[in-house]
């Protein structure tokens, strides 16, 4: 990976899916890539970008020559809010209205005289338009999915079960008459699968349905890349990868990426950049402190689940039934139409072993040696997190591929158990009980360590995918694009 004096650094423009955990996991990706000696683009979106310097502060994101920020609009009208969008009107507006200021933001850089050409994009697998861009530009483009193996072949599948009639459903029924239970046996490597652990953009009987078009798109297109980045690695879905391997061109499994992160040199100054769009309340691991080892369960339901006032209640009572420590992140904008508000007796009767924040540094969380259990949304990137902490799971998943994660976190990993959507505080409270001191819970534990255990492997210096992170960049950016 030496490059001689005479030949200009690779520049690399990274651009990530404008929500929380994808943009976090992009700037994970960004940083190993600038580590190896690549000048580093990174475009947000303007909403998201003005979220993150109010998070951060206005000088969290200067200093660094070779590492820079740049923004394109959205598409949607302008908002002075501090919350997730829309997905559906986000997803439309990305495919109609990026294309253009993001083909701008290139020439730009590329008539630039103190920033190296643009040698290659990497590129969300959901912000499709960039494929098209990298054509004009004549450079290559790296897809870059934020997800797990098994998440990434279920959206790959789209389009298929659109051409087989699964779906849209015939109508609101197929909801709740049995259908979802439907078992599909024709996609590769993934056993068993039913129609309800596939991701939720299927449940539709829309077939122009904004999420489903957006995400079947990215399915479709990804085939048009010069390589495909997946956020997971070999030991957790060798079989998944090998059938996705060949389907399409060149698939990386370089992950978990905090781990490979950790291996950089604490003097490599793109470590300061922070992830959040929320403010983290750091005193929650100060509250940590005073917990006994595997005491706490930790809750958190990521950055976009939203939930009614009663769900949040039969949570909340579950937790206090269960007589567990807890730590609860609940954002400001979780409940439906409305401020979040507890119960005054439900705080009163927790006081003592709960603490609620509204954000907070998840990984630092997850590997304090109180917290014994996790409560999630089964989003990837909390998923991934978990796993490499070492910590089982409880999951209610909410949209998108967490149906699909949480398929596997209680079947295939046996990291977790799975709470019904229709959520009820008696469940909870049992769930709670079995994970911090049940027999099952004594086994998922034993499993999560087991796969903490491999993911430290997969991101050390000879591991799988670190090797994988290597053979990218020699193949892609020193060899197409330098």
């Amino acid at each position: 990976m030496n490059m001689g004096d005479d030949k200009p650094k690779p520049h690399v423009v990274c651009i990530p899916y404008p929500a929380q955990s994808h943009m976090k996991a992009m700037l994970k990706l960004a940083k190993l890539v600038h580590q190896k000696g690549s000048h580093i683009t990174f475009v947000n979106t303007e909403y998201n970008h003005r979220r993150l310097l109010e998070a951060r502060g206005p000088d969290s994101l200067q200093g660094l020559p070779d590492f820079q920020f740049q923004t394109i609009p959205d598409g949607l009208p302008p908002s002075d809010a501090n919350a997730t969008q829309h997905i559906p009107s986000l997803c439309e507006s990305i495919r109609k209205n990026c294309i253009s200021p993001f083909l701008s933001r290139l020439h730009e850089l590329n008539n630039r005289l103190d920033v190296p050409p643009v040698t290659c994009i990497i590129s969300d697998g959901f912000m499709t338009f960039t494929i098209t861009a990298a054509q004009q530009l004549g450079i290559p483009v790296i897809l870059f999915f934020t997800l797990a193996a098994c998440g990434f072949m279920a959206f790959y599948q789209f389009h298929i079960l659109l051409e087989k009639g699964l779906i849209p459903f015939k109508d609101e029924s197929y909801l709740t008459n049995g259908y979802l239970d439907t078992v599909i046996d024709w996609i590769p490597s993934m056993k068993d699968i039913r129609l309800k652990d596939l991701p939720s953009h299927i449940r539709t009987t829309d077939p122009n349905a904004r999420s489903f078009t957006f995400c079947m798109e990215a399915g479709q297109r990804s085939s048009k890349a010069s390589a495909i980045i997946i956020h997971t690695f070999d030991a957790l879905e060798p079989h998944l990868l090998d059938a996705l391997s060949t389907m399409l061109p060149c698939v990386y499994a370089i992950g978990p990426l905090q781990l490979l992160l950790n291996q950089i040199s604490k003097e490599d100054r793109s470590k300061s950049i922070g992830y959040n769009l929320w403010k983290e309340e750091s005193e929650c691991l100060q509250w940590l402190n005073s917990k006994e080892l595997d005491s706490v369960v930790y809750v958190n339901f990521g950055s976009i689940t939203i939930m009614t006032q009663q769900q949040l209640e039969e949570f909340g009572w579950g937790l206090a039934n269960s007589h567990h420590n807890f730590l609860w992140i609940i954002k400001p904008d979780m409940v439906i139409d409305e401020s979040v508000i507890l119960p005054p007796e439900l705080v009163a009767e927790t006081k003592e072993r709960g603490l609620i924040a509204s954000w907070c540094p998840q990984e630092e969380v997850l590997n304090h040696p109180s917290v014994g259990g996790f409560l999630t949304h089964a989003g990837w990137n909390s998923t991934i997190e978990s796993l490499s902490a070492g910590v089982p799971m409880l999951c209610w998943p909410f949209l998108a591929d967490q149906q699909t994660n949480c398929r596997y976190i209680c079947t295939e990993w046996e990291v977790g158990m799975e709470i019904d959507n229709d959520v009820k505080r008696g469940e909870v409270e049992k769930l709670v009980r079995e994970l911090m001191e049940g027999e099952k819970g004594k086994k998922l534990k034993n499993k999560a360590r087991e796969w903490r255990k491999l993911a430290a492997e997969a991101a050390s210096p000879g591991g799988s995918s670190t090797l994988n992170l290597n053979n990218l960049i020699n193949k892609i950016l020193f060899s197409m694009g330098g």
